[in-house]
C-alpha cells in the first residue's frame, strides 16, 4: 500500500499527518513506529491522524506517538492538525477549526503565521511531590494539561541530565501504570521560563511539548504568581504564549500559541 502523508512540525515537535476521513486507512502499532523511525521511516515524534467527527465539531484527532501508542492530545499536534484542517475545504482556509479530541473538543484559531489552540481545563494538579530522586535537586510537580506532566524547576536548564531523570520519573511507581511526561524549567524572568522535556511515547528528550509547555506555565504562575501570557523557550528555539485564566489553584480559558508549518508531503510503502 502506498500511503499518502504530509510532514509538519510546531516548534520543532514533528509528526507524520494522514488525511484518513474516509477511515480506509488503519495502522497497526509496528507499522506507526516503523514510519516515525528517523533511519527507515519517515521520521517523526508522532503521527496525527484525521478522521470524521462523531459528535458535532469539524474534525476528528487521533495522535499516535512515535512507539505506536495511542495518547489522548498533543499541544503541538493539536496545532499542526488545525492548520492543516483549516486547508481541507474549498477556497480560502478556515481561520477556525474545531475537532474532537480524547481530551476533550478543542478549536483551532489561525492567527497569522501562528495558531492558538483553546485547551482543555487542567486537573489533577499536585503541588510538592514527596519524591526522592537521587541527583535531581528541585522540587516535583504534577499536572494534567490533556495528558499527564511532572514539571521539575531548576536552577540551570542547561545541565540537567532529561533523559536520565526523564527516565526515572516517567517510570515512577507514583505514575503508574499509565506513567508522565516529565519536564524540566527554568524561570528567566517574570512570566518568562524554559523548559526542555523528556516526551512519553518517544522515550527521550523532543525539541518541544505543547501540553508540557502549558503545564509548565500553569505552574509558574501558581508557584511564582507569573501573570497571563507566560512565554516559553523551547529546545527547538522558539517562544510560545501561554495564555489563562486563573480561580485560586483551578485554570480556565487556557490557550497555547505559537508556529505550525508545513514541511513536505510525500508517499510511502507500507
Amino acid at each position: 500500500m502506498l500511503l499518502q502523508f504530509y510532514k509538519m512540525n510546531g516548534a520543532g515537535n514533528d509528526f507524520i499527518v494522514i488525511d484518513n476521513r474516509d477511515l480506509s486507512i488503519s495502522l497497526d502499532e509496528d507499522t506507526i513506529a516503523a514510519l516515525c523511525d528517523r533511519h527507515r521511516g519517515v521520521g517523526a515524534d508522532g503521527i496525527l491522524a484525521v478522521e470524521p467527527a462523531q459528535h458535532g465539531a469539524d474534525f476528528r484527532f487521533r495522535y499516535y506517538n512515535a512507539d505506536g501508542g495511542e495518547a489522548e492530545m498533543c499541544g503541538n499536534g493539536a496545532r499542526c492538525f488545525g492548520r492543516f484542517t483549516a486547508h481541507l475545504g474549498d477556497g480560502e482556509p478556515k481561520e477556525q477549526v474545531s475537532f474532537e479530541t480524547m481530551a476533550g473538543t478543542l478549536t483551532a484559531h489561525l492567527i497569522g503565521e501562528n495558531v492558538r489552540i483553546a485547551m482543555s481545563n487542567p486537573h489533577d494538579l499536585k503541588l510538592n511531590l514527596d519524591l526522592e530522586i537521587e541527583g535531581l535537586a528541585g522540587s516535583i510537580h504534577f499536572i494534567n494539561t490533556g495528558v499527564p506532566h511532572v514539571v521539575v524547576f531548576v536552577e540551570e536548564l542547561d545541565h540537567v541530565d532529561v533523559l536520565k531523570y526523564g527516565t526515572l520519573l516517567r517510570y515512577h511507581s507514583a505514575f503508574a501504570p499509565a506513567g508522565t511526561n516529565v519536564n524540566f524549567a527554568q524561570v528567566l524572568s517574570p512570566g518568562h521560563i524554559a523548559i526542555r522535556t523528556y516526551e512519553r511515547g518517544v522515550e527521550d528528550e523532543t525539541l518541544a511539548c505543547g501540553t508540557g509547555m502549558t503545564a509548565a506555565a500553569l505552574l509558574h504562575h501558581l508557584l511564582h504568581a507569573a501573570a497571563s501570557p507566560v512565554k516559553v523557550d523551547c529546545a527547538g528555539g522558539d517562544t510560545l504564549e501561554i495564555g489563562f485564566l486563573a480561580h485560586g489553584s483551578d485554570f480556565t480559558h487556557v490557550t497555547l500559541s505559537g508556529p505550525a508549518d508545513f514541511v513536505f508531503e510525500g508517499a510511502i510503502e507500507i
